[in-house]
């Protein structure tokens, strides 16, 4: 009876175990179809009437996910939602994964994992996975804004915000936090945002917005 305790015991632990990260950094950008760098007023005049497309960018500078190196690659998560990012969710979102086309079976396998954990409910849905060359650059620059995402149909170039030129109502700030977890981000202004593929069924250019986030992400 002992010995089947133990067994019990030992299966409820492996059946549970989550997903390991070992010290993983790195980039991350996102932008959206909606200013996140805004006032309240504008925010709520956006509600459900725009706001519900997002292209999310990760590249690893070094580390691994779920006991697989992923150094330097890239994941890529095109996500429309059924309202308002950032709002309360009602219905399920659909995402797209474009995974490094450098990356292994066992990498992609983990990069599409690293996206579903990071983006929580908004890539928990996947309908479609490619493969695709993923460069993800944050340029130097007097505010840390500049950044630039290329990945197959999906594209982000972003620059500093200007609290000078930039503001309409005057009294801006980050609204909304950015979409994924475990990130420390900057708000920037959206020179470019669009994709142009086919595995959401949906499409979008979303050119000169503050809805834009550029910085860094880690998991311990």
């Amino acid at each position: 009876m002992k010995r089947l305790l133990l067994l019990a015991v030992a299966a409820l632990l492996v059946g549970g175990a989550s997903v390991q990260a070992a010290g993983l950094t790195g980039h991350y950008i996102e932008a959206r179809t909606c200013d996140v760098w805004t006032g309240p007023c504008f925010a709520n005049a956006e509600v459900n009437a725009s706001g519900k497309h997002a292209v999310l960018g990760w590249k690893v500078d070094k580390g691994d996910f779920d006991n697989v190196q992923l150094d330097g690659l890239g994941v890529v998560a095109v996500v429309a939602a059924s309202d308002t990012l950032g709002q309360k969710q009602t219905g399920e979102a659909k995402a797209l994964l474009i995974v490094d086309s450098r990356a292994t079976e066992a990498q992609k396998e983990a990069l599409i994992k690293l996206a579903k954990k990071e983006g929580g409910e908004l890539t928990a849905h996947v309908v479609s996975v490619e493969r695709a060359k993923i460069d993800l650059d944050i340029c130097p620059c007097e505010g840390n804004g500049c950044g630039t995402l290329t990945a197959g149909a999906a594209k982000i170039a972003t620059r500093c915000l200007d609290e000078k030129h930039d503001k309409v109502c005057g009294n801006e700030s980050a609204f909304y936090p950015p979409l994924a977890k475990d990130v420390k981000a900057r708000a920037a202004y959206a020179v470019e945002h669009s994709f142009s593929g086919k595995g959401i069924s949906e499409t979008w250019n979303d050119a000169g917005r503050r809805g834009a986030y550029l910085g860094s992400f880690e998991i311990k």
